[in-house]
């Protein structure tokens, strides 16, 4: 199960791990407008946090036992024969320069509900071991994508967009570029009363401000090299507003936006990823055809696909990862790539609660 930076709901996904990953079935929840706003809400410094997010916790999990039921229900599938649920939680934190990123869930709650193992808490043995913990999904990416004939990229576009270099051969790489839909997220929600900009027809509408795309893309973060990830915590609402962007039309700025996402991307493929022939979309951000256009004539040249056409549809890809690394946690197998993340070593990832 996943829970993205996106903060639009739950996808879920029945995995056969007996062979290749093999999707049986997935679904998508959405989070009513009333855990979304508490969600959101945990995102900004303020009293009583911590009771609040116990109790967000808990609403979540009872939102993924419904999830985990249904899914089941549609497939016939019986719990028992479930062998985990792999469930990443709610980031509402992520701060690894810290020492900590937190997920909000309660995975001892859902076991209970569904009478299924869970695994969760997948990122901070990595953190303890001295890395980001994120991204994880690469050393997924690299399992099921990687071809020994071409030199490939699979760009994630949620709401934090990150890259897994797959060269032919040699170690894997990945990391955090920027900013995914975060931004066009809040300022859609923001400026035009919706939850986001369906197929990018807004961003679409506009003309990007050079000014202002540069000033964004002037922030430390992009020149950093990898490791590195980030979040909300950054690229928050709070960051688009110390650029003045009240002073811009607002159908510019979810054009500059879009710019920063497809820009940010290009400019790290280029730099980190020396050879790529081709790169795959996967995310939520696939459905955003004007983020997909901009990030196509960014990247001239290259071949440029969704995930669709690796055998995994692109809506689904991190909620296997998890699925994935869950089985990984049981048979005690690690699931980091230190070349990714930074960590010390190889490390198993996950907290089992037994069913």
């Amino acid at each position: 199960m996943m829970s993205g930076t996106s903060l639009d709901g739950v996808d879920a996904v029945l995995v056969d791990l007996r062979g290749r990953p093999c999707l049986l079935g997935a679904g998508f929840l959405r989070y009513p407008k009333s855990l979304k706003a508490i969600l959101l809400a945990l995102h900004e410094i303020s009293g009583d946090e911590v009771h609040r997010a116990a109790l967000a916790g808990i609403e979540l999990s009872r939102l993924y036992a419904k999830a985990v039921q249904r899914l089941l229900e549609k497939h016939q599938v019986p719990a028992q024969t479930v062998s985990a649920i792999g469930c990443h939680g709610q980031t509402v934190r992520h701060r690894p320069g810290a020492g900590y990123s937190s997920q909000l869930g309660n995975p001892a709650w859902l076991a209970e509900r569904t009478g299924i193992a869970v695994v969760a808490d997948f990122r901070s043995r990595d953190i303890a071991a001295g890395g980001q913990g994120a991204p994880l999904v690469p050393a997924f990416h690299a399992a099921v994508f990687r071809d020994s004939r071409h030199h490939r990229v699979i760009a994630n576009l949620g709401g934090i967009a990150n890259i897994t270099d797959l060269p032919r051969q040699g170690p894997v790489t990945g990391f955090d570029t920027g900013p995914g839909n975060v931004l066009l997220d809040a300022w859609t929600r923001e400026r035009f009363g919706r939850d986001f900009d369906r197929s990018g027809a807004i961003a679409a509408r506009g003309r990007p401000v050079a000014s202002l795309l540069k000033a964004l893309l002037a922030d430390p973060y992009f020149r950093r090299s990898p490791p590195k990830s980030t979040g909300r915590d950054h690229f928050s609402f709070d960051w688009l507003h110390r650029f003045s962007v009240g002073k811009h039309k607002a159908e510019d700025v979810q054009a500059t936006l879009a710019e920063l996402t497809a820009c940010s991307i290009a400019k790290a493929i280029a730099k980190f990823c020396a050879g790529a022939e081709e790169v795959y979309l996967c995310g939520g951000g696939v459905r955003n055809h004007d983020l997909v256009r901009r990030i196509t004539r960014e990247l001239a040249g290259m071949k440029i696909a969704s995930t669709d056409r690796l055998g995994i549809h692109p809506d689904w890809v991190e909620a296997m990862a998890f699925a994935w690394l869950a089985q990984r946690a049981l048979k005690r197998e690690t699931g980091n790539l230190p070349e990714v993340t930074g960590a010390k070593g190889p490390r198993v990832l996950g907290a089992i609660y037994a069913a």
